[in-house]
């Protein structure tokens, strides 16, 4: 009876030894002495001890930084050029396989690889262009990284450019260059300014100008209706005598100041009106002894 207990009790410790509990962030592979034996999904699993192999590999995003590197660009300035990598294993068993068995160390030669191609990249830009066409750089860097680790079992799920910094005195002379050119901006949108106000006066007096042209039209117009119909209502009221009488009331009018005026007895009224037509009021002249 002890032997059975015995034999118990190593089949229980071998048991809790080859226990193997994976969690939903993680896939295995079993080797069985050295050999790919089976695919271990998320749960409990169990495994021979000493005989078998489980190792857990992350399907999780994970990043990789490329760490600062010296670049030359193509105007010959020397850049400090950084940047991360995302990516992550897929999670099927041929996926999984080939991070484990097409590479040594993925995230290692990620690293690797990526500062090689940023090196190919930048190395064929200028400072400027570089730093203007980043999307362009993440967008190339992607590409790469997608088409060399195809057999790594990885998906490349983005790039970022950290930062892409010149020498010191070029990066001086680059913000002097900037500030230059935004109080250029400045100066042209102040001048814009001015002569869009400049323009607004001018069509201000423009407009008021015509408005007083046309206040002067208005009024010649209304003045010479106004003769107009005083002249016909003339020719139509102050016919005949009345016309004589006016005529009289008009000189009387000019003759106010003591004028004397003699009028022939043989001569028709109209003909004097006429006749005095052309005569100015004479003044009073002193008494003569």
């Amino acid at each position: 009876m002890g032997w059975l207990w015995t034999i118990l009790i190593i089949a229980v410790v071998i048991f809790f030894f080859g226990v193997r509990i994976i969690r939903p962030t993680h896939r295995g592979l079993v080797e069985r002495l050295g050999k790919y034996k089976r695919f271990a999904m998320p749960g409990f699993n169990w495994v021979i001890p000493v005989i078998d192999r489980l190792t857990a590999i992350n399907i999780t995003e994970q990043m990789v930084d490329a760490q600062p590197q010296e670049i030359i660009t193509n105007d010959n300035l020397n850049a400090s050029v950084d940047a991360q990598v995302y990516f992550k294993v897929k999670a099927d068993e041929k996926h999984v396989k080939n991070s484990q068995y097409n590479v040594n160390s993925y995230k290692w030669q990620i690293v690797n690889l990526a500062r090689t191609t940023l090196r190919n990249i930048i190395g064929t830009l200028t400072l400027k262009s570089a730093n203007s066409e980043r999307d362009k750089i993440n967008g190339e860097l992607l590409s790469t990284l997608s088409k060399e680790t195809e057999s790594w079992g990885m998906e490349i799920v983005r790039t970022e450019l950290k930062e892409i910094d010149p020498p010191k005195d070029v990066q001086e002379t680059m913000n002097k260059v900037v500030k230059a050119e935004n109080e250029k901006i400045a100066a042209l949108d102040f001048a814009n300014a001015v002569e869009r106000q400049a323009d607004g006066q001018k069509r201000s007096e423009i407009k008021k100008a015509e408005g007083i042209k046309q206040g002067k039209i208005l009024r010649a117009e209304g003045e010479a209706e106004s003769i107009r119909l005083v002249n016909e209502a003339a020719n139509k009221y102050f016919i005949g005598n009345a016309q004589v009488l006016k005529k009289l009331e008009t000189v009387e009018n000019s003759l106010k100041e003591n004028a004397k005026v003699v009028v022939p007895t043989d001569s028709e009224l109209v003909n004097v009106i006429g006749g005095l037509a052309g005569v100015l009021p004479l003044k009073r002249e002193a008494k003569q002894e």
